[in-house]
């Protein structure tokens, strides 16, 4: 009665279970109840309302109804609605125990989930509640001891901890415990460490609660954490994998699995970075500074997956786009560098990291792929070439990637093509991005997209025709994108257009349209395009070439091909297009001259359209011919020439004109040759006849011009009349229509270029007035294949039979001269733009096999015959032809490495040797090349021999730039490359020659090589004492040398200025390894005595370095750039000590105590030195604009001491004491200075004014 509140259900209990009841019938009545899923809770409530918590009886009965319905909850036999109520009850009392209880109760939790009987885990709800009651209780008994609250919960997390995996599941449960930071930490690292233990399909849930437990705090741990698990992971399934052989069932964890349990944890820590900002910014902050020990392929997608929520994704693809700039850079240092790669092994590549992504992404990583996509767009619009000036081009589509910036476009397109190879729906995005960046990038080179393309085209090309629609819209904007645009485009559709009537059919009309356009650009995309067709596009009967290969193959698209596609009704469709590309011979110049330039390669490709092809150049030719033989020259040059007020325009590239007649004309009579027809049909034998008819007539033509050229004067040509401009484009190659080897024939064709040669020299004493007059050649029309066959004809061919014939061209200088000038020129063309003018110019094999050809002769014309035999081309101040060819051999290697790199011991394998030489040994590629590097070492040895008078600095230095060309393909772990730069740093000692270019290649190639074999600090140490030693001293001067090079001392000051790099960077990856150690584990901690490898060579290198910066700082340097260059490094050098002394200081202390000696006491007393003397003997002006220089370096100097001081303080060492006295450099005024310059002033002012009083006193007047 006196409970008022009681129901009475409760009231029925109390009268049924007198207060003294026994425990057992409680427990009982309970179970049953609870069983039976009736009214337990009021059972439970009275129970509680007649157990008052104060008396000992009461507290007993709580603990015992807890200890009895927290198993009875476990037990799976109750209803989940009934097990809910009664642990919702029993949380709402869990306040009411005391100590003792709430001890013991927890310890019933601690046991239980150890010993695994936590089965369905609903009782887990109530641990938290337990915990966070016992943390607020004053004293327990422990032991035999007390413990507080919080210890007692300590030591029951600490229990709890050590447990086996069934504690996993109740990790989120700790959210309602109220946990100190050290607890968390405690907690978050007790789980992190047990992870390993679980089965792969434990851990996405454990992820998830690691990351609602993050909300309390030790979110870095938590993330580094569970990134570290899935490196590991990977790298344990990469080991695997290259291992091999291993069946799936030794596996020890199955790929697809391990890919879709990733995938399903990035998606846990995206959705909580939704909901938790906090978490994001930690993420962020610790791949910033820690990227080496986070990059794996799971952080990667990661990243790429927050990129998605859109206040992330601008810092998302900035941060992979450093990281990514960052890893190439520091690769590409690690590889110059054998310091550094003997420090550091091995390199984490973030290229291959998301390459790895792109790969891994095809297990249904579907939130990963968007963010692939726009990382392959934003590195590819990023580092994609820029615009040279005036809207050029920098750089061909055909050269190799090599610095950071390009290795990076690239990796952008191996993602996108990669991607669109694995993933069906981001193919559609990712072709319509690069057509609209192809369309709208008209003001920038888009070589990187049209690789791309032509990529895609080639991988998928079926897939491409379902978005042909695409295409056919970019078609559109043909006439108005720029002609390399068009031309890359068109080329990388071509395997299409043979499959798709429809995407060919749009191309036609559109081309159609463009021959009509009112821009230039268009109608020469129209040419462009239709020359493109008409070599693709066979007609049957066409001669089959081996030149003829597509550059894209097409064999993988396999689809029946319509019958309106076969080769047989490709003749009408050509010869449609040909009709169109006729009216371009009435445009303008620049237009007919693309038509010339493509008609040879339609010709070989597409024989059968050989007779409309040679009647058009026919028809076009006679225009400009004189068929009276008595006129001279024998070809009507006012047509050709359009004026316009005062400007002369050329409206006929005659030359091209001939030249492509020519070389048609050769081809076709090579080809039916070779054929030989036997008995044809008479349709056959008509077309025979028709095709002998007009060759015989243009034979006739050519020969006619040639003969009448030979007789023509130069007043035939009437050059008053036409523009010097003009004449440029008519003396090209005219004498190349003669190809027969008589001795008569050859003098014609010496009379030819006598002509030409006197013709071309007035036009450049014309087109040089006023400056100094040009040796270089105009360009040439000639071939790459021809000149090749010229060289070796010229030079190397022995023939009894045409020894006569060719000593007529032998005995001209002049014309040998030209020959070698021509094949530098096309080399020099080749190496620039990838391919040449002429036939097979475009062939990239052709090509090499004309390189290897030449190479050949003009190593054969330099070793054979000594550039001193040749005085004539040094009296006339020009190169003589061993220089020239030379020059060749040089640009011949330079190309080779640049675009045929793998080619190079291919192209020294066919270079002859002289008969004096030995055989190389037929062993690897390093012995080839080696060979020829003994060659070139024994022409610069013979030059050095010589004296000053036969030395040839020019002849020099172009050996020693080709012997560091072919050096580079030594192998740095090889006995020649030992060999090498053992003979490099003879012949720098040896060497006294004052040629500064000649000086500074040899320098620059000893220190290339020495670079790449240790660190090159100790040969400057030695460098810089031979400059003091020569230089002498600020106050005096030396005379012992020990190498005779000075006159590249801003090499020098390079080569320090590398070596503080390589410091810098050393530095800066410690301090980011020192972060990442005390973050991660916090154990990183070196053992006591043991310097770490990195630090001690740190210490050496900047040792020594100082040590050789001391020899500069005391050295008289000339006044001018060496100066300032040396002030600019001082100041480098003391950041770096700075950096240096802050990273001791705040992150690992090692003794320091050498590199302060050396600092302090030996350099920087002599800085101060040489900035008095450099204020002394730079002049005014010159010290005016280099006003930074002096004060930067005062204050690094004073930076550098300042933080030495607090490391001092701070370390309790005394490092001061190796550092003197600063001297005060303000105000500081030299009074005998100041009393010469003011009675000098005063002395001027006395002169001026007697000047001037004469004319005052007029005035007055």
């Amino acid at each position: 009665k006196q409970t008022g509140t009681v129901p009475k259900s409760c009231l029925l209990v109390y009268e049924k279970f007198p207060p003294l009841l026994s425990a057992l019938k409680l427990i009982t009545g309970i179970t049953n109840y609870a069983l039976k899923g009736k009214k337990v809770g009021a059972m439970i409530k009275g129970i509680f309302k007649g157990s008052t918590p104060s008396s000992t009886e009461g507290s007993n009965r709580r603990l015992l109804v807890y200890q009895h319905c927290i198993p009875l909850c476990e037990s799976g036999d109750l209803q989940t609605e009934v097990a809910a109520d009664i642990i919702g009850l029993l949380m709402l009392e869990t306040h009411t125990l005391p100590g003792p209880s709430l001890a013991k109760l927890a310890s019933l939790f601690v046991e239980a989930i150890k010993v695994g009987k936590m089965g369905s885990g609903k009782s887990l709800e109530l641990f938290p509640t337990v915990l966070t009651a016992l943390s607020a209780c004053e004293a327990l008994s422990y032991g035999k001891g007390e413990l507080s609250g919080e210890e007692y919960k300590k030591q029951l997390i600490n229990s709890l901890c050590s447990s086996s995996q069934y504690f996993f599941v109740s990790v989120s449960d700790f959210r309602d415990v109220p946990l100190s930071l050290e607890e968390l930490q405690f907690l978050v690292e007790k789980v992190l460490r047990m992870i390993t233990k679980l089965d792969l399909q434990e851990i996405p849930p454990l992820v998830y609660q690691l990351l609602l437990l993050s909300a309390k705090g030790c979110k870095k741990q938590v993330l580094d954490g569970i990134i570290s698990y899935f490196k590991e992971q990977d790298v344990r399934q990469e080991e695997e994998q290259k291992q091999g052989d291993l069946d799936l069932e030794v596996q020890s964890i199955p790929q697809d699995q391990l890919r879709h349990v990733e995938g399903t944890a990035i998606l846990h820590i995206v959705f909580a970075i939704r909901l938790d900002h906090d978490l994001g910014r930690e993420f962020l902050k610790s791949f910033k500074v820690m990227y080496n020990s986070y990059l794996c392929p799971f952080s990667v997608a990661l990243l790429l997956s927050v990129a998605r929520i859109q206040r992330y994704e601008e810092q998302v693809f900035d941060l992979l786009k450093g990281a990514i700039v960052r890893s190439f850079k520091d690769e590409q240092l690690q590889l110059a560098s054998k310091f550094l790669q003997d420090l550091l092994h091995g390199h984490c590549s973030v290229a291959q990291m998301i390459l790895d992504t792109v790969k891994n992404s095809m297990f249904g990583w579907d939130h990963v792929t968007q963010g692939l996509v726009q990382l392959g767009f934003f590195l590819m619009d990023a580092f994609g070439p820029k615009p040279g000036p005036f809207g050029k081009t920098t750089e061909g589509s055909a050269t190799i990637a090599r610095t950071p910036t390009q290795q990076a476009c690239k990796l952008g397109g191996q993602v996108l093509l990669q991607g669109f190879k694995m993933h069906e729906p981001i193919r559609g995005e990712i072709l319509e991005q690069v057509l609209n960046r192809l369309v709208t990038k008209t003001a920038s080179p888009v070589n990187h997209y049209l690789d791309l393309f032509a990529d895609i085209v080639v991988s998928a090309p079926m897939i491409l025709l379902e978005s042909s629609s695409k295409v056919m819209e970019t078609f559109d904007h043909l006439s108005y994108l720029p002609l390399a645009t068009v031309q890359g485009l068109l080329k990388a559709v071509q395997p299409l257009l043979k499959v798709s009537m429809s995407l060919k059919d749009s191309l036609i009309l559109v081309l159609r349209k463009a021959m009509f356009s009112s821009q230039l650009d268009g109608r020469k995309s129209a040419v462009t395009g239709f020359l493109l067709l008409l070599k693709n596009f066979k007609v049957l009967g066409s001669l089959a070439s081996s030149q003829c290969s597509q550059a894209v193959s097409t064999s993988q698209i396999q689809v029946d091909v319509h019958s309106r596609y076969n080769s047989a009704a490709n003749e009408a469709f050509c010869l449609e297009i040909l009709s169109s590309l006729r009216r371009c011979l009435s445009q303008q110049a620049d237009v007919r001259l693309m038509l010339y330039e493509g008609f040879y390669d339609v010709l070989r490709r597409n024989s059968q359209l050989a007779s409309s092809i040679m009647q058009t150049l026919f028809s076009q030719l006679k225009r400009y011919y004189e068929p009276e033989q008595d006129l001279l020259p024998p070809v009507k040059l006012e047509p050709c020439i359009t004026a316009l007020g005062d400007q002369v325009y050329l409206q006929e590239p005659l030359a091209h004109l001939v030249s492509c007649t020519v070389h048609c004309l050769l081809w076709l009579q090579n080809m039916r040759r070779t054929a030989n027809p036997k008995d044809g049909d008479s349709d056959d034998d008509e077309e025979e006849e028709e095709e002998e008819g007009y060759q015989s007539e243009l034979q006739t033509i050519l020969e006619s011009m040639t003969r009448r050229m030979i007789k023509s004067e130069l007043e035939d040509f009437e050059l008053v009349c036409i523009k010097d401009r003009s004449i440029r484009f008519f003396i090209s190659s005219p004498f190349t229509v003669n190809s027969r080897s008589t001795k008569s024939h050859f003098e014609e064709l010496m009379e030819l270029f006598n002509r030409y040669h006197k013709l071309s020299e007035i036009l450049k004493e014309k087109s040089g007035k006023g400056r100094v007059p040009s040796h270089k050649t105009p360009r040439s029309l000639l071939s790459l294949g021809f000149i090749s066959t010229l060289l070796t004809v010229l030079f190397r061919d022995s023939t009894q039979s045409r020894e006569e014939a060719l000593s007529v061209l032998r005995s001209s200088g002049e014309f040998l001269r030209y020959a070698v000038t021509v094949a530098v020129q096309k080399i020099q063309q080749l190496e620039e733009t990838g391919n040449t003018d002429g036939p097979d110019g475009q062939n990239t094999d052709r090509t090499f096999r004309f390189l290897c050809d030449m190479t050949s002769v003009l190593m054969w014309r330099y070793t054979n015959i000594p550039s001193v035999v040749e005085d004539a081309g040094r009296k006339e101040k020009r190169s003589s032809l061993s220089l020239l060819c030379l020059e060749g051999l040089l640009k011949i290697f330079t190309t080779c490495q640049q675009r045929y790199p793998d080619k190079m011991a291919q192209l020294l394998s066919t270079m002859d040797i002289s008969e004096e030489d030995a055989e190389p040994d037929n062993g690897s590629a390093t012995e080839m090349n080696f060979f020829y590097i003994r060659q070139f070492q024994r022409a610069l040895f013979t030059q050095l021999s010589g004296g000053d008078e036969e030395f040839n600095g020019k002849e020099a230095q172009l050996l020693v730039s080709i012997l560091s060309v072919l050096s580079r393909q030594l192998k740095p772990s090889s006995q020649q490359f030992v060999q090498m730069i053992t003979w490099t740093v003879k012949i720098c000692k040896e060497t006294s020659f004052e040629d500064s270019a000649f000086s500074k290649g040899l320098l620059s190639l000893l220190f290339n090589l020495h670079v790449l074999y240790k660190s090159p600090v100790s040969l400057l140490l030695e460098l810089c004492q031979d400059i003091h030693s020569q230089l002498g001293d600020i106050d005096q001067v030396h005379t012992q040398l020990h190498y005779t090079v000075f006159r590249a001392q801003l090499l020098v000051l390079s080569q320090v200025d590398r070596v503080l790099d390589e410091v810098d960077w050393l530095i800066a990856r410690k301090k980011s390894q020192t972060a990442s150690d005390k973050s991660g584990s916090g154990e990183a901690t070196q053992t006591t005595g043991q310097q770490d490898p990195i630090e001690k060579a740190v210490t050496l290198q900047l040792g020594t370095l100082l040590t050789a910066l001391n020899e500069l700082v005391q050295t008289a340097l000339l006044p001018g750039t060496c100066t300032i260059t040396l002030l600019r490094e001082l100041s480098r050098t003391y950041t770096i000590l700075t950096t240096l002394v802050k990273y001791v200081r705040i992150c690992k202390p090692y003794d320091l105590s050498m590199n302060v000696k050396l600092s302090g006491s030996h350099l920087t007393p002599q800085c101060y030195s040489f900035i008095t003397y450099a204020q002394v003997h730079l002049s005014p002006a010159k010290l005016l604009r280099e006003t930074k220089a002096i004060p930067n370096v005062v204050f690094g100097i004073e930076q550098y001491e300042k933080y030495l001081i607090t490391l001092s303080k701070k370390s309790k060492v005394n490092l001061m004491q190796y550092m003197k006295l600063s001297t005060s450099r303000d105000f500081r005024i030299n009074a005998a200075s100041l009393d010469a310059a003011m009675q000098e002033q005063d002395d001027s002012q006395e002169d001026a004014e007697e000047t001037h009083e004469p004319k005052q006193k007029k005035r007055k007047q």
